[in-house]
């Protein structure tokens, strides 16, 4: 962390892969849909072979439990091979000492800030959240200690290098943008180690932008806030450890118009991963309404993808074109069950608007 990687000027590359990572449950079906927008948007790079959409098999619940592994070892060699990721959820087990593969993923490609928009205009709410990535509980989570019928501890990490990159992040994404406010969530007073750190190292890089005001707010009363008309729509920019920016970016998707409407970005310095932010759905799955899965979330992250990869004009396309199809004509509708639309039947309705703007 601290030595530094350099990052990718995608604008210069002369071919740029894109791994395709379906994942469990309602993943493929709705990743199917992703890359039918995809192939739309990028046909003529594809055919011109700068942008290659490259298949990655193997990272599903039932090969990981098989391998013993949370990304198997082959699963992560062709993912290395590729420059960005577009991933579908995948399944987590509960309990056993198996950790997630997005937090495997994280730390493997060095992912450090989880970037999630959220936008309601009409409520005046702008936010953008800036996550730290690689530490906090997910750091050690799965390797804690358990005395039996006595007492279980996990462990929660901070360090310096990876608080300042995540902070830095968030204010340069704030200089760049016209943001006037970062947000700093912590609980700092109660973690006085590990968040009273956060908080202290988040103020030092704050110092380095003097136009840009950091405030510090409690996890809880942050969360209060977000459900505050009178108050939520004067935040911009949070910057937060781990473990709460899971939580209130799920809060937040929620206040959008649920976890189904919200893409999510993990950045590294060499590589990148974009991704629906809610699970895999089982038990939509087990009802036998996955193919009514809203397809908006992967769709968003998609959106996000595009313009890292320096395709700003291709990324306004789709976003256009979501936005006819999701708050002003709405002649399709997807509901995530039987009384609305299919994914596919969504998908058929964006193209067509694509392709007519």
């Amino acid at each position: 962390m601290e030595a530094g990687t350099g990052s990718k000027n995608f604008a210069e590359l002369a071919t740029i892969r894109i791994g395709i990572v379906p994942g469990d449950g309602i993943g493929p079906i709705i990743m199917k849909q992703a890359i039918r927008v995809l192939e739309c948007l990028l046909k003529d790079e594809i055919a011109a072979g700068r942008i290659s959409l490259v298949p990655i098999e193997g990272l599903t619940i039932e090969n990981r439990l098989a391998c013993g592994q949370a990304v198997p070892e082959e699963c992560l060699q062709a993912i290395r091979t590729c420059d960005v990721l577009l991933k579908g959820p995948t399944t987590t087990p509960k309990g056993g000492s198996m950790e997630s593969a997005n937090v495997t993923l994280r730390r493997e490609l060095d992912l450090y800030a989880n970037v999630r928009p959220v936008s309601v205009p009409d409520e005046g709410i702008d936010w953008v959240f800036y996550r730290e990535n690689t530490e906090g509980e997910y750091a050690l989570g799965s390797r804690g200690i358990e005395l039996p019928g006595k007492l279980s501890m996990d462990f929660k990490v901070t360090t310096d290098a990876g608080t300042r990159r995540i902070a830095r992040a968030a204010f340069e994404y704030a200089r760049l943008n016209g943001k006037t406010n970062v947000a700093i969530v912590t609980k700092a007073n109660i973690m006085k180690k590990t968040d009273g750190m956060f908080s202290r190292i988040a103020h030092e890089v704050a110092a380095d932008y003097p136009g840009i005001e950091a405030e510090d707010w409690y996890i809880d009363i942050m969360t209060a806030n977000l459900v505050n008309p009178a108050l939520r729509s004067r935040f911009q920019v949070f910057l937060l450890p781990n473990l709460y920016g899971d939580i209130i970016t799920d809060e937040a998707a929620q206040i959008q118009g649920g976890v189904g409407t919200a893409g999510s970005a993990n950045i590294g310095d060499r590589y990148a991963m974009f991704e629906a932010i809610h699970g895999s759905a089982p038990r939509k799955i087990e009802a036998g309404e996955g193919d009514y899965a809203n397809p908006a979330s992967i769709l968003k992250a998609a959106e996000m993808m595009l313009r890292h990869i320096a395709m700003p004009e291709k990324a306004e396309r789709l976003q256009a074109a979501m936005r006819i199809c999701t708050e002003t004509e709405h002649r399709v509708t997807v509901t995530g069950h039987r009384d609305g639309a299919t994914c596919e039947a969504f998908t058929d309705y964006l193209l067509e608007t694509m392709r007519s703007l």
